[in-house]
């Protein structure tokens, strides 16, 4: 189940690279536009990936009963509720679209906000089709059939990096060149990934989806995980887009900055986010079955690669940074500023990052959302939005302050409170209700 992930996760983020590189290509304020709005656009994906996981958990939690037709019957509401979500988000996100960009993203140069009010009215009508291909690539994770998400998640990027190149260098559009692949290579992977699961060799098929039944047990039992966790990344993603707001007054520079290390530092935790998802569905079909050491002895054994395969490949990612950094052709202040946030959260990540993350994707597994919920929203406003504000503002340490915060101090409180909560076995009393 692993590797696919790892290329899965891999690809996603290189993607997101290349957009980046790609729209570098027309100016400093589309490279900042873009990476303000994507701050909103990876909110969504962050609720509805969390979610999704949630959902792997209800799912196989179910099936390691042995109760096929019910985990099945939880799919249905999983995809359900996400899309209805998705609707309303999508709706708020255009009817406070003024709000949010002049609130949001503070005082910023009027061609950074051109850029990024025709990047938002854009990319935000794909909201739908993240949550949509969210659910589906759940239920092919809970099955543990990784290589179709891997496939889907391919053609997606294909489509996406190909329309870019075509858009910006072919046709010499702006952030619009960068936009319009983005949404069509959404709405493409969540209406395939669908279709895949109209199969029926699959357990977790989509056959007596219509007419669709609500169950309030099923309803009950995915918000008591999907929501919690939809809630944590949501507002751990919220708490990096009040850092952009600030990050916005310190200048163009460091607002590039950001965005680079945004984008470079995704690839340091590669191989730990991939092993979260496999753990996921691992850990959930123990829970369910009652193997709670079985379960304990997956952790150990997942959280052990993870270690070990983030301390090879963030490495390679480290030594390679100032060959990744010259690629881009931004300004030398903005460069250095990139560099040492790179450095800084590429070391964070081998030290502090698996037991920081790993830990609370198994709590979530069996179903002790809400205990990581609480501490991870509390630990992200006091140690990365308070703690990081305060750094860069009264340390005098700009966006490098910004980010000690929440890549070595926000990281070593999580490791202590989740792995405080595994050693004393009260999530073995979380498990879904029959």
């Amino acid at each position: 189940m692993i590797w696919p992930l790892v290329l899965e996760q891999f690809l996603t983020i290189a993607v997101g690279l290349a957009d980046s590189m790609m729209v570098a290509q027309v100016s400093d304020a589309a490279v900042s536009g873009v990476s303000l709005v994507d701050s909103i656009s990876i909110l969504m994906v962050y609720i509805f990936s969390a979610m999704g996981a949630g959902g792997i958990a209800v799912c196989g939690q179910y099936l390691g009963r042995a109760n096929k037709d019910t985990s099945k019957r939880a799919g249905h509401h999983l995809i359900v509720m996400m899309f209805v979500l998705s609707a309303i988000l999508t709706l708020l996100l255009y009817l406070f679209s003024n709000v949010i960009l002049h609130n949001l993203f503070g005082k910023i140069d009027a061609d950074v906000m051109a850029a990024t009010k025709t990047y938002y009215m854009i990319v935000m009508a794909s909201v739908p089709a993240i949550a949509l291909y969210n659910a589906g690539a759940a239920l092919f994770r809970a099955m543990g059939l990784t290589r179709i998400t891997l496939r889907t998640s391919m053609l997606m990027n294909a489509i996406n990096v190909a329309g870019n190149a075509i858009m910006i260098f072919g046709l010499k559009c702006g952030v619009e060149g960068v936009a319009i692949p983005t949404i069509i290579s959404r709405w493409v992977a969540a209406i395939l990934i669908l279709g895949l699961l109209i199969n029926k060799k699959y357990i977790l098929n989509l056959r007596g989806f219509f007419p669709f039944k609500a169950e309030k047990l099923i309803m009950k039992n995915i918000i008591s995980l999907g929501i919690p966790s939809g809630v944590e990344n949501g507002m751990f993603q919220m708490g990096k887009i009040i850092l952009y707001s600030f990050i916005s007054t310190l200048g163009t520079a460091s607002i590039t900055a950001n965005a680079i290390g945004g984008v470079v530092s995704g690839f340091h935790v590669i191989p730990g986010q991939a092993i979260n998802l496999a753990l996921a569905a691992v850990v959930s079909k123990c829970i369910g079955a009652g193997e709670f050491e079985k379960a304990k002895y997956y952790f150990r054994k997942l959280l052990l690669w993870a270690i070990i395969m983030t301390a090879i490949w963030a490495g390679i990612i480290l030594l390679s940074t100032p060959l990744i950094l010259r690629i881009y052709d931004v300004s030398p202040e903005a460069t250095q500023m990139a560099r040492t946030v790179c450095m800084m959260h590429g070391i964070s990540s081998i030290v502090l990052w698996n037991f920081a993350f790993v830990t609370p994707a198994f709590l979530r597994s069996t179903g002790d959302a809400t205990f990581t919920m609480i501490v991870s929203t509390i630990t992200m406003w006091v140690g990365r939005v308070l703690l990081g504000i305060l750094i860069a503002k009264y340390l005098h340490l700009g966006i490098v302050g910004v980010w000690l915060a929440h890549t070595v101090i926000d990281w070593i409180v999580r490791t202590i409170f989740f792995l405080t909560r595994y050693k004393s076995d009260k999530w073995q009393t979380k498990a879904i209700k029959q």
